[in-house]
């Protein structure tokens, strides 16, 4: 592949994007890879020239999360491709995409490639599994074979001329003002582990778990990697959204690809 570098660039609190970004990267057969991971932030502007990225976000109501949006701002290409991933809960990826084109096209990349994979849904319990366990095994072997088309896509010199599904201007965000998992105390042993997952720093441990609802953004990472199941959703307006979620979405879905 006449690549310097590639890259993949991911905001991924729960793991599911950053798992597909890299069978991705498997199939291309790459063994240079830079990861930059928006969930934690970056410093400042980087430019990142003469090279691959491959950029993958969760898909939150539809959109880009916002805390993604304004980290992928950072990031400039000079002389670079760029595939586009999306990570949605078997609803739909919606404008995502055309999202995640307009801010890297913006910033000087040339998309060669995109697609929309499905992950288990952030809201996803098991009284209401939403894509539970997914990406699974399938998943990733399409992921895999994404990567191999992007290969040769490269090494032939192809031109992306694919139209990319969503609406401009993008659909608007809903919003959860002041909600955010809560804790099960008899269940916390205090390990720190929702403080570490957190994106947004708004879990905090001073004798107590405590959680700002206006910086939670609904990733969930904290009620997925409690190992003791101690955090979990008790807001009405959550719960009556996962079990509509439950209802309308169980039919399973399956990757697209936009080459």
């Amino acid at each position: 592949m006449n690549m310097m570098d590639t890259y993949i660039v991911y905001f991924s609190p729960t793991n599911t994007t950053k798992t597909v970004l890299k069978s991705i990267v498997k199939g291309i057969g790459t063994d240079i890879v830079t990861e930059l991971d928006l969930s934690k932030g970056l410093k400042g502007i980087r430019e990142i020239a003469d090279s691959l990225v491959i950029v993958g976000v969760p898909v939150y109501s539809g959109r880009i999360p916002v805390l993604a949006s304004e980290q992928l701002m950072k990031i400039l290409g000079k002389n670079s491709k760029v595939v586009l991933v999306a990570v949605y809960g078997n609803r739909h990826y919606d404008d995502t995409l055309v999202e995640l084109q307009d801010i890297t096209e913006g910033n000087g990349f040339e998309t060669i490639a995109a697609a929309a994979f499905i992950g288990e849904h952030s809201f996803s319990t098991d009284i209401f599994p939403i894509a539970l366990n997914r990406p699974d095994t399938a998943d990733l072997q399409k992921a895999e074979q994404f990567g191999l088309q992007i290969e040769k896509m490269i090494a032939k010199g192809a031109v992306f001329s694919c139209k990319i599904p969503g609406n401009r201007p993008y659909k608007e965000l809903p919003k959860y003002p002041g909600v955010a998992p809560v804790t099960n105390e008899d269940k916390c042993d205090m390990c720190g582990i929702c403080v570490d997952v957190c994106p947004t720093d708004a879990i905090h441990i001073n004798g107590e778990v405590s959680t700002d609802g206006f910086a939670c953004i609904k990733c969930c990472a904290c009620v997925k990697e409690c190992p003791n199941n101690a955090r979990y959703n008790d807001n009405e307006m959550i719960n009556v959204a996962a079990q509509k979620l439950f209802n309308l979405c169980s039919e399973r879905k399956e990757p697209e690809i936009f080459v």
